[in-house]
């Protein structure tokens, strides 16, 4: 396979570490985003790389990519509840018409195709854990499902393109995703979770804190991904990704705070409509197919997110 890769969402906090993951394995890289979620600082490290080219554009527009790729890596789009409440209609639109603008560039160059869909695919499960032949349990019109269903759209048409044109489809399901990069403002529990108790303000738990969720650690999602990507006859396959470790929020509250020795409270505040009770992967096709399985301990990675947040509200 030719080892080259174009990328949507690459200034965003997974697809900037997915640039640099294909770069290391001596890819050349062609990197799309048009900074409504990501951020240039995140990629700016490797703008000098001779393997690595940027692209400002929005995809719903079209693919502003004029040679030759092996792989397309479809990760644009508002990932986090506070961006993509903020931007509904954004968010809708790169899960249909940015879907079909990266297939149908996938399909001229007969690559291999990559959807970064989701665990909100899900819903609020009433299987536990999730499966990939689990078919969720989602409310269609409530506010979380501006995601839920761009993404579960994103789905149908990668699977149609598969099943009419016999496209190299992947579709990797991901599950909550943690480490450097996430913007702090993010709106998901961990990077809200270190920036309060950081700043010694009020730890914020919506609900009784006993949801649950699991946590991978980002360099882990992403050789997951890269493995999905690379491996050779997984045609059609969907894949969950992330972490069965499973924790409440309050389990969380606790290790922070010890991570972090604050004298933050903690609050607690209505559940938001439609959060999951629950989540967490069966991973038996990632360890099956990928010979992928989590690698980071927690608390490893979230000494790794501490740092990087430390670091970065001093810069």
């Amino acid at each position: 396979m030719e080892k080259s890769v174009l990328i949507t969402g690459a200034a965003g906090f997974i697809g900037s570490h997915l640039c640099e993951r294909f770069l290391e394995d001596e890819w050349v890289v062609i990197a799309l985003d048009n900074f409504l979620t990501g951020r240039q600082s995140n990629i700016n490290h490797l703008l000098s790389h001779k393997n690595f080219s940027f692209v400002k554009c929005n995809v719903n527009d079209s693919i502003q990519c004029e040679q030759n790729v092996a792989v397309v890596l479809h990760f644009a789009c508002p990932a986090s509840p506070v961006d993509y409440l903020k931007y509904p209609l954004e968010t809708m639109k790169v899960g249909s018409i940015g879907t079909f603008n990266t297939i149908e560039f996938a399909k001229k160059h007969n690559a291999r195709y990559i959807l970064a869909s989701t665990s909100e695919v899900y819903g609020d499960p009433l299987q536990h854990p999730q499966t990939e032949s689990y078919w969720g349990n989602v409310n269609p019109v409530g506010p979380r499902s501006v995601y839920d269903e761009a993404k579960r759209f994103s789905e149908a048409i990668a699977m149609s393109y598969f099943r009419e044109y016999q496209l190299d489809v992947r579709i990797t399901r991901i599950f909550n995703t943690y480490g450097p990069r996430m913007k702090s403002q993010d709106g998901r529990v961990i990077p809200n979770f270190i920036n309060q108790a950081l700043n010694n303000t009020p730890i914020t738990v919506y609900g009784d804190g006993q949801q649950t969720r699991s946590f991978c650690f980002v360099s882990d999602l992403v050789e997951g991904i890269f493995r999905l990507a690379t491996c050779h006859n997984l045609q059609g396959e969907i894949i969950n990704l992330g972490n069965p470790d499973e924790y409440t929020i309050s389990d969380l509250v606790s290790v922070i705070q010890q991570e972090i020795s604050t004298s933050s409270p903690t609050v607690y505040k209505e559940l938001p409509e439609d959060d999951p009770r629950k989540r967490k992967p069966n991973i038996q096709k990632a360890i099956d197919l990928l010979n992928w399985s989590p690698q980071v301990d927690f608390r490893d990675g979230l000494k790794k997110t501490i740092d990087y947040f430390r670091s970065y509200s001093s810069s």
